[in-house]
């Protein structure tokens, strides 16, 4: 099975390719922008399924989609998303989209779900199009205990590759605060810098 990642953020590809490939039975080839995405799709092509970042350079939103699923090479084509909502996520399938995937699903269930697709279903978690709030899932998990409410704001930022400025920003803090809760959830949960850090709350089920 092969599949083209295509994400603007280095700590989302490098995680999701690391948990895809570790199934064994997937290719995953990266792209950091929506032009590079539409070059491997003609050059590399086709593919079992293309997952695109709503976010990235180039995509333009639901009009990258759309764009994508004329190409011969993808014939399977999903959104991956750390910020949209769910009207974005059903526009996209309504559009036939092969499904959208929220950057905070768990490792396992990523690539359950990329399989999914690739086998030519459509895929949307229950939970985010049923408007489930997550937010409380969270809260309850073991990992989330040892955090407070806002390192578990700043965890969730990082888990969907978001940089600290960016994370900053959402939060309304500033930069080095959110340094400082960086510092010191990496201390609670055990993990030595960004990518750990996603791939334990991955690992666990957290996001």
């Amino acid at each position: 099975m092969k599949v083209l990642i295509a994400d603007d953020h280095d700590l989302v590809r490098d995680t999701l390719v690391a948990y895809v490939e570790a199934a064994g039975d997937i290719r995953a080839i990266t792209a950091a922008d929506y032009p590079s995405a539409c070059a491997l799709i003609d050059t590399e092509g086709p593919f079992d399924l293309v997952l695109l970042d709503l976010d990235m350079p180039g995509m333009n939103g639901l009009d990258g989609l759309r764009r994508a699923l004329t190409l011969a090479g993808a014939p399977r084509v999903a959104l991956i998303s750390g910020q949209a909502t769910r009207d974005i996520a059903q526009q996209a399938l309504d559009a036939g989209a092969a499904g959208f995937v929220p950057k905070t699903l768990p490792a396992r269930s990523l690539v359950n779900a990329i399989k999914f697709m690739a086998m030519g279903e459509q895929f949307a978690p229950v939970e985010f199009m049923s408007g489930k709030d997550a937010q409380d899932d969270a809260a309850a998990h073991p990992l989330a205990k040892k955090l407070t409410e806002r390192e578990l704001q700043v965890l969730r930022g990082l888990t969907a590759g978001q940089t600290n400025k960016e994370i900053a920003r959402d939060l309304d803090l500033a930069e080095p605060t959110i340094k400082l809760h960086v510092k010191t959830l990496y201390r609670k949960i055990g993990a030595s810098n960004r990518t750990k850090a996603a791939m334990i709350a991955r690992e666990t089920g957290l996001f």
